[in-house]
């Protein structure tokens, strides 16, 4: 596998979360940039109630990693990360079967749904010029509108209400995408130069054997993003999930940034995430 460029950009991440853990849960964390990009520093403290607990981590898809925090007893969590990132990662790695997984409707992107509407809308287009046209679409007709969606809605329920928030925009994208037998995907990323910043989702789109990402809701450059968790849908990129127990998130800070400057993104060309 190719490995990582330390000559390009450093960027500095970092996320602090506080949780009412009710009853014992496990933690599943999706929360450090892939494993694909190399390291400068790293930190994770997490502790419940000011003792610290244990952190396994273990590998997810795509190159992502996963934080599990076992059975963690009730209390007030609080979890605080950072790292340096040196330069890229290599280009996302296509696997065979990509091109078939990519292109199936999943949960929150409904692209059997949309089918009649995409193939209408974007008829005669292909290649880059039919992923330029859906973001362009996308963006032009949904309101980034904070709170107004609800975390079960789909890529139909924003194509109705015509607003929401960047997963929304992903959503919506990766369903006309799939409808016109795009192989497309989300991905949750730090994206430096966003506001107010958050976690982030954006598209990726199998293309001429690479993937390149859009980001239909134009915030934030994508050549200084850094790829943290890549699947079907929100639900293979949520950053936290908890098992067996009631946890409330009470508070989220999320920081990104990148050295030494960041760039102008036109959002005109073919861009993979690195």
């Amino acid at each position: 596998m190719p490995t990582a460029d330390r000559s390009g950009p450093t960027r500095t991440v970092s996320v602090h979360i506080e949780a009412l853990v009710h009853a014992a849960a496990d933690v599943a964390l999706a929360i450090a940039p892939s494993q694909h990009y190399d390291r400068v520093e790293e930190s994770l403290e997490v502790a419940i109630d000011g003792v610290a607990t244990d952190v396994r981590s273990i590998d997810g898809d795509h190159g992502g990693r996963i934080d599990v925090l076992p059975a963690l007893e009730p209390g007030r969590l609080v979890l605080d990360y950072t790292t340096t990132i040196a330069g890229t990662a290599p280009p996302a790695l296509v696997a065979d079967a990509d091109w078939v997984r990519y292109v199936q409707p999943s949960r929150y992107c409904e692209s059997d749904r949309l089918g009649g509407f995409a193939r209408v809308q974007f008829a005669d287009l292909t290649g880059i010029d039919l992923v330029l046209a859906i973001t362009d679409w996308v963006r032009g007709n949904i309101l980034y509108v904070p709170g107004a969606s609800r975390p079960t809605d789909g890529a139909v329920a924003t194509f109705l209400a015509r607003e929401g928030v960047c997963r929304d925009f992903s959503h919506l994208a990766v369903a006309l995408m799939r409808a016109n037998d795009l192989p497309a995907r989300v991905v949750s990323v730090f994206a430096p130069g966003l506001s107010p910043m958050d976690f982030h989702a954006v598209t990726e789109v199998l293309l001429d054997g690479q993937w390149i990402v859009v980001d239909p809701t134009g915030l934030a450059p994508r050549q200084s993003m850094l790829r943290i968790a890549t699947g079907h849908d929100a639900a293979a990129t949520a950053f936290m999930t908890s098992i067996g127990g009631q946890v409330d998130l009470t508070g989220i800070a999320v920081g990104a940034v990148v050295n030494p400057e960041l760039p102008v993104d036109s959002g005109r060309d073919a861009c993979a995430l690195h």
